[in-house]
């Protein structure tokens, strides 16, 4: 029996260049592998019709996200309110076929009762109201601060009622499938969907730590000034900062210490080379929602990666990690990891720790089973 399904995304997910995306991309592959013919809707956010698509959907819908105050609502979170469109609710009415919603972000017509008697199930990203009072602590934007912590009080009450009204909710972590499930009886936990298929991680020794992220996200500035401030500061071991569109603030601050560099807007090999070739990769995190790539990245292609439990709780990757809470026992592990060697012991145990929750093609085969 052929298999339709209608995928609501809140991005074009191509390129696979950040975490949410690649999820949704790897997902497309393995859905398709399964026989699944695939009708994907996308909101744009600027990133255009992309022709890699066609080659996993039988066909691929773009929508212009309504941003601005005609979206703001007091009822309705902005980054629901703004992906309404009346096109894709035609264009999903011809057909009685299951839907798939990529987030909290896409549930408008669920929420209006646009989906009443179809399947729907929802992909859970984050909890989002937490996330987004986690953006608030973060920013140091007052306007910004405010806006998320109106969209998290939205998000609140919002989030639960919309669940509530979905056949499943697919949850990326441990912990938030517990969160969830205090209230609703209608979510599960599903991995992400990852673009390695075995370990990369090389056996020896590196001579350098090094953080990675998009420096755009004022989380991951706040994590990298951080490790400058309180951590490499007073230690001689070689530090690199590298990702996207780090602030001035952040290069003046690593700047005064000769032993730290930052690499601006490495490509995507340039990237997989220096978490490959690191000794160890350090990963802290000022928020506990859902799942971080950068984590996922550092541990399937990557030496030793220390981070703290906001990081890695819930997520069934603490054995995999050297986890400390304290610039102090960071300092002391750093020192430590910089002393040993990474093995092909250490790798034959990360393999069995990491492939036992992210083999895409098992993961692909419960998500079917969930919706058909």
């Amino acid at each position: 029996m052929e298999k339709h399904l209608h995928i609501v995304c809140l991005q074009v997910p191509y390129p696979p260049d950040y975490g949410g995306v690649i999820d949704l991309f790897q997902k497309l592959k393995y859905l398709k592998e399964r026989g699944v013919s695939i009708y994907l809707h996308c909101f744009d956010d600027g990133r255009g019709e992309q022709s890699e698509l066609n080659k996993y959907c039988r066909k691929v819908f773009y929508y212009q996200r309504k941003k601005g105050l005609l979206s703001f609502s007091f009822s309705i979170p902005y980054i629901v309110r703004s992906r309404r469109s009346r096109q894709l609710e035609k264009n999903l009415s011809p057909d009685n076929y299951p839907v798939l919603l990529e987030g909290i972000h896409c549930t408008y017509l669920l929420h209006t009762g646009k989906l009443r008697n179809r399947k729907v199930i929802i992909r859970l990203h984050n909890n989002e109201s937490v996330y987004y009072k986690q953006l608030a602590d973060n920013t140091h934007s007052l306007f910004r601060k405010c806006y998320f912590l109106y969209e998290s009080l939205l998000l609140k009450k919002y989030e639960p009622a919309v669940i509530e009204k979905a056949g499943i909710g697919l949850s990326v972590s441990l912990r938030e499938t517990l969160h969830f499930n205090k209230h609703l009886k209608n979510v599960h936990y599903l991995p992400v969907f990852v673009p390695w298929d075995d370990i990369q991680s090389l056996p020896g020794k590196g001579n350098y730590s090094l953080y990675h992220g998009n420096l755009s996200v004022e989380e991951n500035e706040k994590a990298a000034g951080w490790l400058i401030e309180h951590i490499f500061c007073d230690l001689s071991i070689p530090f690199i900062i590298a990702g996207k569109d780090p602030s001035d603030r952040l290069r003046k601050l690593a700047a005064k210490y000769a032993h730290i560099r930052i690499i601006e807007n490495p490509d995507m090999d340039t990237m997989h080379m220096l978490l490959q070739e690191a000794h160890i990769n350090i990963l802290p995190s000022f928020s506990e929602t859902g799942i971080k790539f950068k984590l996922l990245h550092a541990l399937f292609t990557g030496r030793f990666c220390i981070t703290n439990t906001a990081m890695v709780n819930g997520t069934g990757m603490e054995p995999a990690c050297i986890i400390a809470d304290t610039a102090m026992l960071i300092r002391e592990k750093i020192k430590e990891g910089m002393n040993s060697s990474f093995t092909t012991e250490d790798i034959s145990a990360r393999r069995k720790i990491l492939l036992q929750v992210y083999d895409n093609a098992q993961n692909a085969g419960k998500l079917v089973s969930f919706i058909f």
